[in-house]
Protein backbone atom coordinates (compact mmCIF):
# COMPACT_ATOMS: atom_id res chain seq x y z
CA UNK A 1 0.00 0.00 0.00
CA UNK A 2 2.86 2.10 -0.90
CA UNK A 3 0.53 4.24 -2.79
CA UNK A 4 -2.54 4.92 -0.76
CA UNK A 5 -2.46 6.17 2.76
CA UNK A 6 -5.01 5.22 5.09
CA UNK A 7 -6.19 8.79 4.95
CA UNK A 8 -6.58 8.39 1.04
CA UNK A 9 -8.46 4.91 1.65
CA UNK A 10 -10.59 6.71 4.35
CA UNK A 11 -11.70 9.13 1.97
CA UNK A 12 -12.59 7.00 -0.56
CA UNK A 13 -15.02 5.28 1.71
CA UNK A 14 -16.63 8.40 2.96
CA UNK A 15 -17.13 9.31 -0.74
CA UNK A 16 -18.52 6.15 -1.57
CA UNK A 17 -21.25 5.91 1.23
CA UNK A 18 -22.57 9.53 0.07
CA UNK A 19 -22.75 8.25 -3.59
CA UNK A 20 -25.39 6.27 -5.46
CA UNK A 21 -23.15 3.54 -5.79
CA UNK A 22 -23.31 0.45 -4.91
CA UNK A 23 -20.22 -1.50 -5.47
CA UNK A 24 -16.71 0.35 -6.01
CA UNK A 25 -13.80 -1.61 -6.91
CA UNK A 26 -9.98 -0.09 -7.09
CA UNK A 27 -7.19 -1.98 -8.18
CA UNK A 28 -3.57 -0.29 -8.67
CA UNK A 29 -0.32 -1.75 -8.40
CA UNK A 30 -1.19 -4.88 -6.00
CA UNK A 31 -3.43 -3.11 -4.11
CA UNK A 32 -6.91 -3.92 -4.57
CA UNK A 33 -9.99 -2.29 -2.34
CA UNK A 34 -13.52 -3.37 -3.09
CA UNK A 35 -16.52 -1.92 -1.45
CA UNK A 36 -20.33 -2.80 -1.49
CA UNK A 37 -23.51 -1.47 -0.06
CA UNK A 38 -25.11 -5.27 -0.11
CA UNK A 39 -25.16 -6.06 3.75
CA UNK A 40 -24.53 -9.74 2.75
CA UNK A 41 -21.28 -8.56 1.22
CA UNK A 42 -18.29 -7.82 3.48
CA UNK A 43 -15.64 -4.64 2.94
CA UNK A 44 -12.71 -6.76 1.79
CA UNK A 45 -9.03 -5.36 1.00
CA UNK A 46 -6.70 -6.67 -0.69
CA UNK A 47 -2.55 -6.00 -0.78
CA UNK A 48 -0.38 -7.61 -2.83
CA UNK A 49 -3.26 -10.07 -3.38
CA UNK A 50 -3.26 -11.97 -0.29
CA UNK A 51 -6.70 -11.06 1.08
CA UNK A 52 -7.25 -9.09 4.43
CA UNK A 53 -10.67 -9.45 5.61
CA UNK A 54 -12.35 -7.09 7.46
CA UNK A 55 -14.26 -9.49 9.87
CA UNK A 56 -11.11 -11.25 10.51
CA UNK A 57 -11.14 -11.60 13.61
CA UNK A 58 -14.49 -13.52 13.88
CA UNK A 59 -12.25 -16.29 12.06
CA UNK A 60 -10.86 -17.22 15.61
CA UNK A 61 -12.74 -20.00 17.41
CA UNK A 62 -14.88 -17.89 19.61
CA UNK A 63 -15.26 -18.78 23.51
CA UNK A 64 -18.98 -19.85 24.38
CA UNK A 65 -19.97 -17.31 26.87
CA UNK A 66 -18.64 -14.70 24.72
CA UNK A 67 -20.67 -12.05 22.39
CA UNK A 68 -18.99 -9.53 19.84
CA UNK A 69 -20.49 -6.19 19.22
CA UNK A 70 -19.61 -5.23 16.12
CA UNK A 71 -19.84 -2.43 13.90
CA UNK A 72 -23.20 -1.18 12.43
CA UNK A 73 -21.80 0.89 9.56
CA UNK A 74 -18.46 1.30 7.79
CA UNK A 75 -16.89 3.96 9.20
CA UNK A 76 -13.75 5.06 11.78
CA UNK A 77 -13.47 3.66 14.74
CA UNK A 78 -12.77 5.49 17.85
CA UNK A 79 -12.08 4.52 21.62
CA UNK A 80 -12.65 8.03 23.41
CA UNK A 81 -14.72 11.10 22.86
CA UNK A 82 -11.61 13.28 21.92
CA UNK A 83 -8.23 12.53 20.78
CA UNK A 84 -6.71 12.30 24.20
CA UNK A 85 -9.75 11.34 26.28
CA UNK A 86 -9.96 8.67 28.37
CA UNK A 87 -10.95 5.23 26.49
CA UNK A 88 -14.79 4.65 26.77
CA UNK A 89 -13.91 0.76 27.73
CA UNK A 90 -10.71 -1.31 28.59
CA UNK A 91 -10.22 -4.62 29.17
CA UNK A 92 -11.36 -6.08 31.93
CA UNK A 93 -13.90 -3.37 32.56
CA UNK A 94 -17.35 -4.28 33.79
CA UNK A 95 -19.99 -2.53 31.39
CA UNK A 96 -23.98 -2.28 31.37
CA UNK A 97 -26.45 -2.60 28.55
CA UNK A 98 -26.91 1.00 26.86
CA UNK A 99 -23.01 2.30 28.02
CA UNK A 100 -20.99 3.90 25.22
CA UNK A 101 -18.31 1.52 24.41
CA UNK A 102 -16.85 3.47 21.87
CA UNK A 103 -17.48 5.83 18.55
CA UNK A 104 -17.62 4.97 14.83
CA UNK A 105 -17.35 7.85 12.38
CA UNK A 106 -18.66 8.15 8.96
CA UNK A 107 -19.39 10.82 6.78
CA UNK A 108 -18.25 13.32 9.72
CA UNK A 109 -20.78 12.38 12.29
CA UNK A 110 -19.65 10.62 15.20
CA UNK A 111 -21.87 7.61 15.94
CA UNK A 112 -21.99 6.58 19.48
CA UNK A 113 -22.06 2.58 19.51
CA UNK A 114 -23.36 1.46 22.83
CA UNK A 115 -22.85 -2.41 24.29
CA UNK A 116 -26.42 -4.49 23.76
CA UNK A 117 -25.66 -6.53 26.93
CA UNK A 118 -24.21 -6.75 30.47
CA UNK A 119 -20.30 -7.70 31.28
CA UNK A 120 -16.61 -7.54 30.89
CA UNK A 121 -14.57 -6.54 27.95
CA UNK A 122 -12.42 -9.21 27.16
CA UNK A 123 -10.71 -8.17 24.23
CA UNK A 124 -10.48 -4.97 22.10
CA UNK A 125 -9.94 -6.08 18.26
CA UNK A 126 -9.47 -2.53 16.63
CA UNK A 127 -7.06 0.35 17.14
CA UNK A 128 -8.20 4.23 17.73
CA UNK A 129 -8.47 5.58 14.08
CA UNK A 130 -9.08 2.51 12.68
CA UNK A 131 -11.44 1.61 9.89
CA UNK A 132 -13.74 -0.90 10.33
CA UNK A 133 -16.46 -2.33 7.79
CA UNK A 134 -20.17 -3.53 8.62
CA UNK A 135 -20.72 -6.20 10.91
CA UNK A 136 -16.84 -6.28 12.03
CA UNK A 137 -15.57 -7.11 15.16
CA UNK A 138 -14.99 -4.56 17.68
CA UNK A 139 -15.00 -5.65 21.29
CA UNK A 140 -15.24 -9.35 22.98
CA UNK A 141 -17.63 -9.17 25.61
CA UNK A 142 -17.68 -12.12 28.34
CA UNK A 143 -19.75 -13.05 31.30
CA UNK A 144 -18.60 -10.95 35.07
CA UNK A 145 -18.33 -14.58 37.10
CA UNK A 146 -15.77 -16.02 34.80
CA UNK A 147 -12.13 -16.14 36.01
Amino acid sequence: MDNMTIKEIQSIIKDFETSSLMTLELEMDGFKLRLSKNKDEQLTIKENYKEIDSNQSSQQKPHPNHTMIKSPLVGTFYAASTPKGTPFVEVGQHIKKGQVVCIIEAMKIMNEIASPFNGVVKEIFVRNGDVVGFDHNLIRVGESNEK
